[in-house]
């Protein structure tokens, strides 16, 4: 059974699963779905066409599955698609994606996007992600599982954030971070690894001495990438996590922070 406060306002033609409660003075457009068990907190607007899952919560004065301001958008059927388990704190704004790119913004599942963060159109966020306060991601921006961007990190706009990678608070990211590697300042720059996220995680003692000797390849020994990554091949081949590493190198369009 459903909880509506009789002061939102939601359209006809919206569906709602079982256990669904949207809080007063909330909007829930057309075209907009959602899952059993979401929550949806007052002077919330959701507009479609967007799908959000089971079991997350949304707070207060959030704007979800809007249009993007991105001058190339002109109106086209987009979409936004949001996983299970997510909680979207205050003032969030997720943004639908264009033509020119995915058409869709997706959110995968186990998020947590903290008050007054922003989701650009198109973007791709994994699972188990935490974007802290005031983080502000542009359009096509993809952000791996397990990554955390703490508070007022800007990142520029086709970046692509590695799993398990950390930005520090205030940190400007304007090229690829790859999996694992924490970033710092405006311009960003590596200085680690998530060691303490990978220990909470459950990585052995093992894996993570190899990723240190990895980062060292990378970052300390003075190499080319390409030259780095030819000394990554054999490391790679016993140890899927030194291959994520490695393949999100690999994969860079943008060039990786360095």
């Amino acid at each position: 059974m459903n909880s509506i406060d009789p002061r939102a306002i939601i359209d006809p033609s919206a569906k709602l699963a079982e256990g669904v409660e949207v809080g007063p003075w909330s909007i829930v457009g057309p075209d907009v779905e959602i899952g059993e068990g979401t929550v949806i907190g007052p002077h919330v607007v959701l507009k479609g066409p967007t799908r959000i899952g089971k079991h997350n919560r949304i707070f207060q004065f959030s704007s979800i599955g809007e249009d993007t301001p991105d001058l190339k958008y002109k109106g086209e059927p987009t979409r936004l698609v949001i996983g299970d388990h997510n909680v979207i704190r205050e003032g969030v704004t997720i943004h639908r994606g264009t033509v020119q790119d995915r058409a869709e913004t997706t959110v995968g599942d186990h998020n947590l996007i903290m008050a007054y963060a922003h989701i650009g159109h198109d973007s791709v966020i994994g699972n188990h992600c935490i974007l802290v306060n005031n983080t502000a991601l542009a359009g096509h921006v993809h952000v791996g599982d397990w990554a955390i961007l703490s508070g007022y990190t800007l990142v520029h706009q086709y970046c692509h954030i590695g799993a398990h990678a950390f930005s520090g608070m205030g940190t400007a990211i304007g090229k690829d971070v790859p999996a694992f590697v924490t970033v710092f300042g405006s311009p960003a720059e590596a200085r680690s690894m998530n060691f303490e996220g990978m220990r909470r995680r459950g990585f052995s003692d093992e894996v993570i001495h190899v990723l240190r000797r990895c980062y060292k390849i990378v970052y300390r020994q003075g190499l080319t990438v390409e030259d780095a990554l030819k000394e990554l091949d054999e490391l790679a081949a016993k140890h899927p996590e030194v291959d994520l590493f490695r393949q999100s190198i690999v994969n860079s369009a943008r060039g990786i922070t360095r």
